[in-house]
């Protein structure tokens, strides 16, 4: 099948799924579902959906992951730094050493060198699908940021140590010393080129933009091209390219603060980002669906080389070592939350330690494995340089595929339970509130415009007219958040009834346009141009209802 169709068929079935999960009685993730469709098209349709990992890591991974880095909260990231750091590392190395050598005591026919490098392409965890899962069971958002944090920094040591395990296989040494110097190269090349790629893009852009104004499109094409360039820039010179596309995607947003992109543009580009990382979500997991069949049919050959009587043998090494995978999350995640979240929390208080232990428990469902496993387990060589095979290779690809899906299904059931009574995480507050920072906003507006009033002559009574209103409209707006007792929840209630009347006119003067141009009263371009304007101020409506 040509290419291109398989590529229309797979993002029908990511629409297609998006439909039928939420349309399902019972509340099942979206990876799940995506994962069904990928395999209802590999069984019903013999639909093959070849995956080259090179492409899949360039084509994918960069993108989301410069997402994840240009949306997760920075105050939210650096103030906790430490518990992401232990989870990005720590728990990576202890992940690597004691899943490695369980593997190789599980199944004596794997190496120890072998084991290690499915240990270390396990151990990176895979947001997209936490997300997905966490939106129908909300985690608490200041955990959220620190799993966000997590995934970001674990693929590129998770990478690392994978790529240092397959070295050993291949040429039989290993040495701590050179993986430690990789180690620094591979992190320190990558957050170099990340930084410098973004932040050199940024520049020149801006002075583009100031000699030849700004358009929204370019904009969105640029922001598109940026995770690329820094994944391949990283990768020329040695660097972690996947860390070198979270670090430009956090560099990126720093760069846009100082740029003050337009309004519009904003608006534009989170739709299209948005669109893209559905797509791009959907499709892997699709992927890994459809690459269902080919794995199962495959199974009674892994079993046999391995000598074993049946195929279930291997169900049953893919639950053991998910079960040390989640065990091993689990203590780590104990001592190093302990020592940073929890230390101040009062330890004589019964409640307090089955809140936290709860907590801990969240964290370690949250360990999902997705996308990036899949990639990496796909890359093991089949030949050794003697020309012998690479040993166990389908088993090791069979166990991280089981594992992947098992972690889903895990945490599709565990977190929803989990957390239905979960105590939220407190999250410090750091400067000014929203209530204050909308008062100094309109406070600044209010001065401004006394300003602009007071240089209006008696004569111009238009513009004397129309600063008066829009100094009532804000003096208004400090009022609603100004007053106390009572009188506050009146203002409050007509705040709302204002705004609910308000959309309800908006509505109705969208349906007026819509007849107008539907029997040619309005051009086109008129009837989109009051469209846009009517979606904006809605827009702003309703994000003000939802606070």
């Amino acid at each position: 099948m040509h290419t291109v169709t398989i590529v229309l068929i797979m993002l029908l079935a990511v629409v297609a799924s998006s439909f039928v999960s939420r349309m399902l009685p019972l509340k099942v993730p979206l990876p799940l579902v995506q994962i069904a469709a990928g395999a209802g098209l590999s069984y019903g349709f013999g639909i093959s959906v070849p995956l080259d990992p090179e492409f899949f890591f360039l084509f994918f991974i960069p993108p989301l992951l410069f997402l994840d880095g240009w949306r997760i909260p920075k105050s939210a990231f650096f103030r906790d730094a430490r518990p992401i750091m232990t989870l990005a590392i720590g728990l990576v190395l202890f992940t690597v050493v004691g899943v490695g050598y369980f593997v190789h005591w599980m199944i004596p026919a794997v190496p120890l060198a072998a084991a290690f490098a499915l240990a270390a392409i396990l151990s990176p965890t895979d947001p997209v699908a936490v997300s997905a899962i966490a939106s129908q069971s909300p985690i608490p958002s200041r955990l959220m940021h620190i799993l966000e944090g997590e995934s970001l920094l674990n693929d590129a040591s998770g990478l690392v140590c994978f790529n240092f395990a397959v070295l050993a296989v291949i040429t039989g040494a290993f040495s701590l010393v050179d993986a430690g110097l990789d180690f620094l190269q591979a992190a320190g090349g990558g957050l170099v080129a990340g930084v410098a790629v973004a932040w050199l893009t940024g520049i020149l852009n801006r002075w583009l933009v100031a000699v030849a104004g700004e358009d929204p499109g370019t904009q969105i094409l640029i922001s598109l091209l940026v995770p690329f360039a820094a994944y391949m820039a990283a990768e020329h010179i040695g660097g972690s390219g996947i860390l070198a596309a979270a670090a430009a995607g956090i560099t990126t947003h720093y760069a846009d603060l100082v740029g003050r992109r337009l309004a519009a543009t904003r608006m534009q580009r989170r739709a299209v980002w948005d669109t893209i990382q559905m797509a791009l979500n959907g499709v892997i997991f699709v992927i890994l669906g459809a690459q269902l069949r080919s794995t199962v049919e495959g199974l009674p050959q892994v079993a046999s080389e391995l000598g074993l009587g049946s195929a279930w043998w291997l169900a049953l090494y893919v639950l053991a070592i998910t079960a040390v995978l989640a065990a091993l999350r689990f203590l780590w995640v104990w001592s190093s939350l302990n020592l940073t979240l929890f230390r101040h929390r009062n330890k004589d208080d019964a409640d307090d330690i089955k809140a936290s232990f709860i907590m801990l428990l969240v964290t370690a469902f949250a360990g999902v494995r997705g996308a990036l496993t899949l990639a990496g387990i796909l890359t093991l060589p089949y030949l050794l340089p003697d020309g012998g095979a690479f040993p166990a290779r389908d088993l090791l690809i069979f166990l991280a595929k089981g594992v992947i899906l098992l972690s889903l299904l895990t945490a599709s059931i565990a977190l929803p339970l989990l957390t239905r009574d979960l105590e939220t995480l407190p999250e410090p507050v750091i400067g000014a509130g929203e209530g204050q920072a909308r008062a100094a906003a309109a406070e600044a507006a209010l001065a401004r415009l006394r300003q602009i009033g007071e240089g209006i002559t008696a004569a111009d009574e238009a513009r004397s007219e129309a600063v008066s209103r829009v100094i009532e409209l804000y003096q208004r707006r400090l009022d609603y958040g100004g007053s106390d007792g009572e009188e506050a929840a009146r203002i409050l209630e007509l705040a709302e009834a204002e705004r609910a009347f308000r959309l309800e006119a908006i509505r109705a003067e969208r349906d007026e346009l819509f007849q107008m141009w539907l029997t040619d009263k309005l051009d086109d371009s008129v009837h989109q141009g009051l469209l846009r304007e009517l979606d904006l101020i809605e827009n702003a409506l309703s994000r003000e209802q939802a606070h």
